[in-house]
């Protein structure tokens, strides 16, 4: 994969975080998968996402009944590689956000899986959330989708909600 034109979306749908020893022995449905920087259906997906994140983050501060599990997706960048990582748990700051590395990464290699990262609003990729068993948001994942094996989708589609 070419790091300078490829950006790696992890996929994590698990619903806490996993450790990396369970995320290295192929346990708890981590996958990473590569997209062209300029997909214009994950330009697409980032771009609903932003533009729905305030209501998103109003409902993680006051949870209604049968939701859980609220996630955000952060870039992350280290030199010409980019990897999207989800956040879980994660909680306001004064200066944005911080939360849980919940991947472990193949492209970058400055954070860690389980490492305390702070972020800002410019690096939000996603969010996502369940409602009644079923996945909310999530918009890349719905995207990574359409290039992913069959059995994989159905898998999580099956197993974690997704109606994408």
């Amino acid at each position: 994969m070419n790091l300078a034109v490829r950006t790696a979306l992890s996929v994590l749908l698990a619903l806490a975080p996993i450790s990396a020893e369970a995320q290295s022995s192929g346990q708890g449905g981590d996958k990473v998968v590569g997209v062209a920087a300029d997909d214009p259906d994950m330009a697409a997906a980032i771009a609903q996402a932003r533009a729905s994140l305030n209501e998103f983050l109003t409902l993680s501060d006051a949870p209604p009944a049968g939701t859980s599990d609220f996630k955000l997706k952060v870039e992350v960048r280290d030199g010409d590689a980019t990897e999207h990582f989800w956040i879980i748990p994660f909680h306001k700051t004064a200066t944005g956000f911080a939360g849980t590395l919940a991947n472990e990464p193949q492209a970058v290699h400055n954070v860690v899986a389980g490492q305390e990262l702070e972020f800002t609003r410019n690096d939000i990729s996603d969010w996502g959330y369940t409602k009644n068993g079923r996945q909310v948001g999530s918009f890349t994942v719905c995207v990574l989708f359409k290039t992913m094996a069959k059995e994989d989708v159905d898998y999580y589609r099956q197993n974690y909600g997704f109606d994408c």
